[in-house]
C-alpha cells in the first residue's frame, strides 16, 4: 500500500514537534532550580551549619542559612547529616596516557582534573561530566626523560634551541595546552616511582637488567639548558600559561628556580638544600604535592616539613593512573598533607578545591558561592574527622547535573 505523499509530510512533522518538545521539556527540568540542605557545608573556605545552597542552570545562585529558603519553589535534595562541599580539583594525572575513564573519576568525587603527559586536545567537560584540561606532551631535552622509558608518542617532544622550545609552546598552547610542562629529570632518586622496577615508567628490558645487579647504575638522563627553560617561561607567560616541571632532584630545581617556573609538579624525592627551598619560596612557586605516589622516596617528608616551614604553597594532585592511586579522590593524599605538611584538615580541603580553582585562573570554581559553577559532592558525616569517606562520596554534581546520588 502506497502512503500518500502528504500523509508522510505529517508524520514528519510531529515527529519533528515530539522531538522539539522532548528537549524543551529536558532543557526546562535543567532550568528548574534545585534546593540542596545539609548539615554542614563547606564553602571552599569554610565549614558553616544549617546551611543550603540553590542552583539555577548548572550555576550555584544562592547561599543562605535553610529558613531564609522557606518560601523557595525549587526541588529540594535533603541530604540530612551531611556535609556539601565542591568537587575535588586534581592537578596531577595522566587519564589520556593511561586511559582512565573519566565517568569512574567523577563518580569518585573528582569534578575537575589536569591531565600532565599526554596527548593534546582542548578543554571539555563541566556539564555533568569530568571537566578536564591538559598540558599536551612535556617539554623535554633530546633523549631526555620520559622519552627512554616511554618514548615519546604522545607522552614528549624533544627540543634542542630555544627557537624550537618558543615554537613548540605556541603549537601547544593553539592544540589546547592549558599549562606547559617540562621535565628537569636527571634520574636516579631513591625510591622514585619512575626510577623503581614496580611503576609502569620502567620499560621491561630495564627490569630485567636490574634483576641481575645488586647494586643498579644510576642512570644520567639529559636536561634542558636553564637558557630553554627560561625562553619556554617566557613564551608560555606571553600567552597567560603557567609552566609546571617535572623534578626530583637539587639540579632540576636549580634550572627550574633560576629559569622561573611557576610549578614543581611534585614534591622533590631527593633531599632539597633548604636553601633552594627557600629560593623557590621567595619566587612564589607551587608544588602539587603526589606524596602519596613517592611515599617510598627518602627525601619526601623532609622537603614537605621545611617547605611547609617556610610558608611555601602546596596544592593538591595525586598522580592519577599511577598504579597505587585511586581513580577519585585520593585520602591518602589528603592524610600525607595533614602530616608531613602540618596542614588543618580545612587547609587540606581549601588545597583541593578553592586554592586549586583560583590557581587554574577559573573564577569561583572549587567554591559553592553565588556564580559558581554547580560542582560539588556530599558525604554522609563529617569529612574532616575522616577523609577516607571523601573516596565514595553519596552525591556528585557536575555543573548542575546529577550524577550520583544515595541520598
Amino acid at each position: 500500500m502506497k502512503i500518500p505523499l502528504r500523509l508522510i509530510c505529517q508524520i514528519k512533522f510531529f515527529v519533528f514537534l515530539a522531538i522539539v518538545s522532548s528537549l524543551a521539556i529536558a532543557q526546562e527540568s535543567e532550568q528548574i532550580p534545585l534546593l540542596i540542605h545539609a548539615a554542614r557545608v563547606f564553602d571552599g573556605n569554610s565549614i558553616r551549619t544549617n546551611t543550603s545552597v540553590l542552583v539555577t542552570g548548572g550555576i550555584v545562585t544562592r547561599i543562605d542559612t535553610r529558613e531564609a529558603f522557606k518560601s523557595s519553589d525549587a526541588k529540594v535534595i535533603d541530604l540530612g547529616d551531611a556535609t556539601l562541599l565542591p568537587g575535588f580539583i586534581e592537578l596531577h594525572a595522566h587519564l589520556g596516557y593511561q586511559h582512565i575513564p573519566v565517568d569512574t573519576v567523577l563518580k569518585h568525587g573528582i569534578t575537575t582534573l589536569r591531565d600532565v603527559g599526554g596527548p593534546l586536545h582542548q578543554p571539555y567537560g563541566g556539564d555533568g561530566s569530568l571537566r578536564v584540561m591538559t598540558s599536551g606532551p612535556i617539554i623535554t631535552a633530546v633523549d631526555g626523560y620520559p622519552i627512554p622509558g616511554m618514548g615519546a608518542e604522545n607522552i614528549a617532544i624533544a627540543v634542542s634551541s630555544e627557537q624550537q622550545a618558543r615554537e613548540t609552546v605556541r603549537t601547544l598552547i593553539d592544540g589546547g595546552a592549558a599549562v606547559i610542562k617540562i621535565a628537569l629529570e636527571p634520574g636516579g632518586e631513591v625510591g622514585a616511582p619512575w626510577a623503581s622496577g614496580h611503576h609502569h615508567h620502567q620499560s621491561e628490558a630495564e627490569h630485567q637488567s636490574h634483576q641481575h645487579k645488586t647494586v643498579p647504575i644510576k642512570k644520567t638522563w639529559p636536561l634542558l639548558s636553564e637558557a630553554i627553560v627560561r625562553a619556554i617561561v617566557d613564551e608560555a607567560h606571553k600567552q597567560s600559561r603557567k609552566v609546571t616541571a617535572h623534578l626530583g632532584e637539587a639540579t632540576g630545581a636549580k634550572i627550574a628556580v633560576a629559569a622561573g617556573v611557576d610549578e614543581w609538579t611534585h614534591m622533590p624525592c631527593d633531599l632539597i638544600p633548604e636553601v633552594l627551598l627557600k629560593r623557590a619560596v621567595e619566587k612564589n612557586v607551587k608544588i602539587v604535592t603526589t606524596l602519596d605516589t613517592l611515599s617510598k622516596c627518602s627525601g619526601i617528608a623532609q622537603n614537605t616539613h621545611i617547605w611547609s616551614k617556610l610558608g611555601g604553597d602546596v596544592l593538591y594532585g595525586a598522580e592519577i593512573a599511577h598504579p597505587d592511586i585511586p581513580w577519585g579522590i585520593d585520602a591518602h593524599e589528603l592524610m600525607a598533607m595533614l602530616h608531613m605538611a602540618n596542614m588543618q584538615a580545612i587547609d587540606v580541603l581549601r588545597s583541593a578545591t578553592s586554592k586549586s580553582g583560583q590557581y587554574l585562573n577559573i573564577p569561583l570554581l572549587g567554591t559553592l558561592q553565588s556564580g559558581a559553577p554547580a560542582d560539588m559532592i556530599a558525604v554522609k558525616g563529617d569529612p574532616t574527622q575522616a577523609f577516607k569517606m571523601l573516596e565514595y562520596p553519596d552525591l556528585v554534581m557536575s555543573g548542575g547535573k546529577v550524577v550520583v546520588n544515595n541520598f
